[in-house]
């Protein structure tokens, strides 16, 4: 959630209705932040603060020393029943609740390491086994988990360690008093299997493996801006009155080149669902799963080996490498404020984390800009005189006038370079004239009151190397740093920049997998900021954990202009609700030429959401009675009535899709036929529903292993897409990705070499080589070109 949860929210409302209403009237027409936060500050008073830390202590972000064995329980039921993905989260779960150097999370590390061996996890299950041994896992274990380390080391190949290892368990067991006959007898045997499979690997002639240091065209910037970090020499930095700052191509470019690859300033993790807490142990221990119990809380890679704060339960990291630089940088002082930090919401945190990271960036000239703004000036001024071409609009296109002038670039440092640091971060605009009294009132008072839990809790942490900068007096206040949040707060509604990855859905026994982009965290990339918006822009962009990766994902010419898309694309929002969206939020009018063109065009709509005569099949138009103008149909019919059978239709298309989750095939493909049959009686072929119907039934045939009907619904599915999404569009590309998958799977060889070659040639323009499902396009091809019994141009009907 953005945002504060809604009982803050409403709280603070509410607080604002009963202002008084000169104070209402100040506050709203003030221009400077530091005024606004402290006219609104002022009315900060001590029940809001119980209220807030009452909302606040819902959240389990400490340790509960009972929470340790409950996950381990929960974990070894998930073991037993092969679940070993589950059973490793709920292992990790235990881990974050457990204090160090306890049995609780030695334990823990111990079980997870099981369930990683399961999983073919060796290295990381080999980590595993040194945290429980390093926290004190019990003596009387230890022969369970070396014997463990020693299958790990002889599957890897590490031979010499495993045979130490080996040996100094045999040493560590013969030194005890006899053990019981059974358990003794079976880790003998084990023991003695080990040892004759590194005898027959040591008498294995020696390979060595081809090393794979392919480098791949495009993976990075090819040559890099003198002007713009992380940004690719063929864009320039341009700045106009009207539009602010942009970037403008310098010369042509090319589908799937790379303009921008930059790391995140700062990024939050988006923890998923945390539900405050309620009565009962349900929802105390929650076994569900989420982002923050799958993904590092500092880099955002993705792993089920998490190594906790020792701290809190709920910060957690792939490494101890990023749990202790995440303690340097910020986390030592966010650590205790967990459920604060949940209650007021991501854009709260991102403010507080990037002030936390501005200690180490320039702090006397970070400090210098927000004094400026207390004492009232304008904090906007530019450090830099940047030389920048100017530009002639002509039908949408810029032509360079080849004149050069010189120009001031909010962000860039003194040598008039624009870098990915706190001083561009600074320069994004907060609007702040743009947002509601009510939000600014709302923003001030959740800074005000997470400064008062930072005075309280952490503020000799926080002012440390402000002293060389400031006056002791102001290092006493966190007033310059609660200005610097909530401005940082207000410029996150525009700049803000959602992280997002591939997530694949369905169960593990589907052969062909479903994926779909899930928001992931939330960032600040200075550079990426800079691209201006359009409905249907011109540019991809990609992630690789904070690393944000913008492709060119058509043809761009040069003096035209690079273009983002910030969310309301045409392919999936009307131009009202897209026109609405952006107006809201970005508090701009969009005149893109994609809405440009939907003013001037008078056609009854996209075809993803047009219904069609049952009767000669035309397309029906009309506002609320519809038609389809050819005399020798039906009379005109209603939108009302063909909404509420589109919504009928839906409602069974839910139930279909749910009977499919739960593997009850004999059931959902007769409904889904007889939806199909409904659809078309009354949808456009291309109607987003009809598209889902196929794929549902493309699934549900590819789980019979029915590859051949699968294709066939799958490449109906494709036509929805691509009249919806556009042919070179990255949905296009993951639904080609698909139909490779089920063609390789039924053995069609051509078709499958076809369709990997269109899905290929999609996903190489907006992910990159680097990405899996290039990467699995690539080995289906290896695997269909070397197939022995199939030379090219063969095909076999059953499945594998």
């Amino acid at each position: 959630m953005d945002l504060p949860v809604n009982e803050w929210k409403s709280y603070v409302l509410q607080k604002w209705s009963l202002l008084p209403k000169s104070a209402q009237v100040t506050i709203s027409t003030t221009e400077t932040l530091s005024e606004i936060f402290f006219h609104s500050s002022s009315f900060l008073q001590s029940e809001d603060e119980r209220f807030l830390k009452r909302l606040s202590q819902g959240y389990l972000v400490g340790k509960d020393p009972n929470a340790p064995r409950f996950y381990r329980e929960e974990g070894n039921k998930n073991f037993q029943e092969k679940n070993y993905t589950g059973a490793a989260v709920l292992y990790s779960k235990g881990v974050s609740h457990s204090r160090p150097n306890t049995e609780d999370i030695s334990l823990c590390y111990a079980n997870r390491s099981a369930a990683l061996f399961h999983l073919g996890q060796y290295e990381t299950c080999l980590n595993d086994i040194i945290r429980a041994l390093v926290h004190g896992y019990p003596e009387r274990l230890k022969p369970k988990v070396m014997l463990r380390k020693a299958e790990c080391l002889v599957t890897l190949g590490r031979l010499k360690e495993a045979s130490q290892t080996i040996s100094d368990l045999e040493s560590n067991v013969s030194a005890r008093p006899t053990p019981a006959a059974s358990p003794f007898h079976i880790l003998q045997k084990n023991l003695c299997d080990l040892k004759m499979k590194i005898q027959e690997k040591e008498n294995l002639p020696e390979t060595f493996p081809t090393a794979i240091a392919k480098d791949f065209e495009g993976m990075n910037l090819t040559e890099e801006n003198e002007q713009i970090s992380n940004a690719s020499s063929s864009v320039r930095l341009c700045t106009d009155p009207l539009k602010g700052r942009y970037l403008v191509a310098i010369k042509d470019i090319l589908p799937g080149e790379i303009l921008v690859k930059e790391d995140a300033f700062v990024s939050v993790l988006n923890p998923g669902e945390m539900p405050p807490l309620h009565q009962g142990l349900e929802s105390r221990w929650d076994t569900r799963v989420t982002n923050g119990d799958l993904y590092c809380h500092k880099c955002l890679k993705h792993t089920l080996a998490m190594v906790p704060c020792h701290g809190c339960s709920y910060a957690n990291y792939c490494s101890q490498e990023c749990m202790q630089q995440a303690w340097e940088l910020y986390h030592s002082i966010e650590c205790s404020l967990g459920g604060l930090l949940l209650t007021l919401g991501m854009f709260c945190h991102v403010a507080l984390r990037l002030t936390l990271l501005a200690r180490f960036k320039d702090v006397d000239k970070v400090v210098r800009r927000i004094c400026d703004e207390i004492n009232n000036k304008e904090i906007c001024l530019p450090e830099s005189k940047t030389l920048v071409k100017t530009f002639n609009y002509n039908q949408g296109e810029r032509e360079e006038i080849g004149k050069t002038v010189e120009t001031q670039i909010p962000g860039c440092n003194i040598n008039g370079k624009y870098e990915n640091n706190y001083n561009a971060v600074f320069s994004l605009l907060p609007h702040t004239e743009n947002h509601s009294p009510e939000h600014k009132f709302l923003c001030a008072l959740s800074i005000s009151a997470l400064c008062r839990q930072l005075e309280a809790a952490s503020l000799p942490a926080l002012t440390t190397g402000l002293k060389a900068a400031v006056t002791p007096e102001l290092c006493a206040d966190l007033n310059i740093w609660a200005v610097a949040m909530l401005r940082h707060l207000l410029q996150l509604q525009c700049n803000a920049q959602a992280i997002t990855t591939i997530q694949h859905t369905g169960s593990k026994e589907n052969i062909v997998t479903d994926s779909g982009q899930v928001r992931l965290a939330t960032g600040i990339f200075p550079v990426v900021s800079l691209l201006n918006h359009s409905c249907s822009p011109n540019t991809s962009i990609s992630f690789a954990g904070t690393v944000a990766t913008i492709r060119a994902a058509q043809q761009i010419g040069k003096g035209q202009e690079i273009l983002h898309c910030y969310g309301p694309h045409k392919s999936w929002m009307s131009i009202a609700e897209r026109q609405q969206k952006l107006r809201s939020q970005y508090f701009f009018d969009c005149n893109c030429p994609a809405c440009h063109y939907e003013k001037l065009r008078t056609a009854a709509g996209p075809r993803w959401e047009a219904f069609r005569c049952n009767n000669c099949r035309a397309l029906m138009q009309g506002d609320d009675v519809l038609s389809c103008g050819n005399r020798a149909c039906l009379e005109p019919i209603s939108r009302n009535h063909l909404v509420s059978q589109l919504q009928d239709l839906q409602q069974q298309v839910g139930i279909a899709s749910k009977l499919l989750r739960n593997g009850k095939l004999d059931q959902a493909i007769p409904r889904l036929l007889r939806c199909r049959q409904d659809a078309e009686s009354f949808l456009a072929a291309e109607h987003a529903v009809a598209g889902e119907i196929e794929d549902n039934l493309a699934r549900a045939y590819a789980a019979l292993g029915d590859w051949q009907k699968s294709a066939t619904h799958l490449q109906k599915s494709l036509q929805v897409v691509e009249a919806r999404h556009g042919p070179s569009s990255v949905e296009m590309g993951h639904e080609l990705f698909k139909l490779a998958q089920v063609l390789f799977n039924g053995f069609a060889v051509p078709e499958a070499l076809n369709a990997i070659q269109k899905a290929e040639e999609v996903l190489l323009v907006h992910c990159g080589p680097q990405s899996d499902e290039v990467q699995e396009l690539q080995e289906m091809r290896s695997c269909l070109l070397d197939w022995p019994p199939f030379p090219m141009g063969s095909q076999r009907d059953s499945g594998p």
